[in-house]
């Protein structure tokens, strides 16, 4: 019901402003509003992904297993941005409504979805200073910070998905600069709560901390592109960024930093959490993107520390309750070219290197993908096929999808 009430608010909202639409390209938001003393705007904008996955275990004795399969809405949400006052005081609002965007409740959130994937506030408020305020995704490795819509393969990284530091509520303080014509230099410092997003009851442990150097010697890119998969825009000439982020999360209480699982104790085992292990948690990104003509290349490695990564609480039957931080690290490098036909051809090399108490457990996946771009990440179709290894098992696994997007 809570998620209808949202939709219907938007749809009455829509026909209320529908008078103040003006018509633009598609890709640019189906709505857009501004007002008649030119004090504030808004854009609303929506998307879907629909998405196939088949998968198969690969056993060196007996072969390819029997598969599974999966049709589902891999994300479906409405975006919101605009200014307020004035052009140097912006917000975004973005809402995520299929179950994979909702993520997994918990009573650290009162059991209740997470629909709020972004509400921030950002206040340019002295030349190039600006104030980010509010829920966002953190300054972390870059393939996190690259929205999902525009993705060079069907979905982000396996180095992604352990070690990113996603979105969390503080706030940021982002500046950037020239160094001679072209050289530009970017910083970001962030304080946030540390417990991941749509978080409503008091914080655990400490705030969590990060930096971010970005460093662009040929200039920026077109359209923003060093945060676009694939060389939409065929840079005429060669474009390079370099990124390096420090995550320190003081006393963390999930066991991927600010994401992942509450590390909770019940030494009574009557079912209620008597307390959470925590433990300071770094986590370190270096990341480029390079981009000439139709080519593009992305590389990223992660390294995340606990300093105490494995601990253990006697409980009241003297039995032993013992959790880890899952720390390691992680490799990501791919590469792809854009053809004049809007196809384009890339491929993945991904590596999880665990580390601590499951240093043996070394992941690899190879990737190779395919991408239909119809009007650029608005409108594509893209697929891909995995291949994913263990050094500790004779099985392998198998995995192919295909997705369709559509973002007004």
């Amino acid at each position: 019901m809570k998620k209808l009430s949202v939709i219907v608010v938007l749809m009455i909202s829509s026909m209320t402003f529908s008078q103040e639409e003006v018509s633009q390209k598609f890709g640019k938001g189906f709505i857009n509003v501004l007002a008649q003393d030119s004090s504030w705007s808004m854009k609303l904008g929506v998307r879907i992904q629909s998405l196939y996955i088949g998968e198969w275990d690969i056993n060196e004795t007996n072969g390819i297993g029997v598969g599974t399969s999966s049709f589902l809405i891999r994300r479906a949400r409405l975006k919101f941005g605009g200014f307020v006052y004035s052009p140097k005081l912006q917000y975004k609002i973005e809402l995520g409504l299929s179950n994979k965007d909702l993520g997994k409740v918990d009573s650290r959130n009162n059991f209740a979805p997470k629909m709020i994937l972004d509400a921030v506030i950002k206040w340019n408020f002295y030349k190039n200073f600006t104030l980010w305020a509010g829920q966002t995704k953190l300054p972390g490795n870059r393939e996190r910070v690259l929205s999902s819509a525009n993705l060079q393969f069907v979905d982000r990284s396996l180095l992604n998905s352990k070690y990113n530091i996603d979105r969390d509520m503080g706030v940021q303080l982002r500046h950037h600069f020239k160094l001679g014509k072209s050289f530009v230099v970017r910083e970001i410092f962030s304080v946030a709560q540390g417990e991941g997003r749509n978080l409503v009851q008091d914080n655990f442990g400490g705030y969590q901390y990060t930096s971010r150097l970005e460093l662009l010697p040929f200039g920026k890119f077109e359209s923003k592109g060093d945060y676009i998969g694939g060389d939409q825009k065929r840079e005429k000439k060669p474009k390079l960024a370099i990124g390096f982020t420090y995550d320190w999360n003081d006393r963390a209480v999930k066991d991927r930093s600010n994401q992942g699982s509450y590390l909770t104790y019940d030494t009574n085992s009557d079912g209620d959490v008597d307390g959470y292990f925590h433990s300071n948690v770094s986590t370190i990104f270096a990341d480029l993107m390079f981009k000439y003509k139709g080519f593009s290349l992305m590389s990223e490695y992660a390294y995340r520390t606990a300093d105490n990564e494995v601990q253990t609480i006697v409980n009241d039957d003297f039995s032993e309750t013992t959790v880890a931080f899952k720390v390691g690290s992680g490799f990501n490098v791919q590469a792809g070219y854009l053809f004049k036909n809007n196809w384009e051809l890339s491929m993945r090399y991904t590596q999880i290197v665990p580390g601590g108490e499951s240093t043996s457990q070394q992941y690899e996946q190879y990737t190779l993908g395919a991408s239909k771009y119809i009007v650029g990440h608005k409108l594509k179709v893209q697929t891909d096929v995995s291949y994913l290894q263990t050094n500790h098992s004779p099985n392998s696994n198998l995995m192919y999808r295909l997705q369709f997007e559509l973002h007004f």
